[in-house]
């Protein structure tokens, strides 16, 4: 429906190399109807029909802007989801005359929802599509190609986007390997009273919208982002700190082992030893004295006999 006619070898699993020319004809009433019942997940694992993200339960009108990104540790779409939570605000989508909401949708598992929302500042609901069937029906496709250039939207450097995917694999534990499929790339699309008017369909995994055109989708001023507080400069500040606090305890550990040492038995012993060194060396240094006045005093007895 969506996607260019694309000729796939034998035994493809849909993955490709390169950016794929797709084109961005929004879903038609049928391709809706064909996937308004697929499940998605929200942080509890609880399945919704993809249909209630968007239909409105009122009679008001409404606009849902859905944003697909790819596995929930992927640092451009968490850069992305930075950029729209500054720049879109619940604030700034409540000036406008139709009621408007934001909704996100990752392909991993559930439990990684939490994360991908602390990370990113993310004020608007997220959920899952771990079986990545509303992307294959929505004409979304996989790719590992970077794209030729480096969006505005993302405001510190590849290398840093990568260190912090690394840092929350680790951190993740047993859910590293629950993000996601790191070939499935996203899109947006504008769902207006359960119409798709507007859509994107990423070429490559850093072809999100640029913030100033999802905007002026919404009806919202062309603006660029806000500049935003660059992950390496938190990693300079956190370096910092931890310098201070590796500092603090190592001063901390050296106090302790000067207890411990006087403390102990051992310790006692040691302290007493020097003790006697130190009085042993005094009542040296007083001997030494006591002989050279003696020998001072000799010299002039000597002197005034003669």
């Amino acid at each position: 429906m969506a996607v260019d006619t694309i000729t796939r070898p034998k035994g493809s699993t849909g993955d490709f190399k390169g950016d794929i020319h797709v084109n961005d004809d929004p879903p038609t009433k049928n391709d809706l109807g064909r996937v308004a019942e697929l499940p998605v997940l929200d942080m509890n694992g609880k399945p919704h029909a993809f249909r209630s993200l968007y239909n409105s339960d009122s009679n008001e009108p409404l606009r849902v802007l859905i944003i697909f990104i790819r596995h929930f540790f992927c640092g451009n779409c968490q850069e992305y989801l930075r950029s729209v939570s500054t720049s879109i605000t619940p604030d700034g989508l409540k000036s406008l005359p139709t009621r408007t909401k934001v909704i996100v949708i990752g392909c991993g598992q559930p439990n990684l929802i939490t994360m991908c929302a602390r990370e990113t500042g993310c004020p608007y609901p997220i959920y899952a599509d771990p079986s990545k069937n509303l992307y294959a029906q929505l004409g979304m496709i996989r790719t590992l190609d970077l794209g030729p250039r480096s969006p505005q939207y993302m405001q510190y450097s590849l290398p840093s986007a990568m260190v912090r995917s690394v840092y929350q694999n680790l951190k993740a534990g047993r859910s590293a390997f629950r993000g996601g499929n790191y070939w499935q790339v996203g899109g947006e699309f504008l769902l207006e009273d359960g119409r798709a008017s507007w859509c994107h369909r990423m070429r490559n995994t850093r072809d999100h919208t640029e913030i100033p055109e999802t905007r002026r989708q919404l009806g919202l001023d062309g603006a660029h982002p806000p500049l935003r507080k660059t992950f390496s400069s938190g990693i300079r500040r956190s370096s910092s700190q931890l310098q201070r606090r590796l500092s603090d305890r190592r001063k901390s550990w050296s106090r302790s082992r000067d207890r411990t040492e006087k403390s102990s038995p051992e310790g006692s012993m040691m302290e007493k030893v020097k003790e006697n060194r130190h009085e042993e060396e005094a009542s040296e240094g007083w001997s030494n004295e006591e002989s050279k006045m003696s020998g001072t005093a000799g010299t002039n007895d000597d002197g005034a006999s003669r």
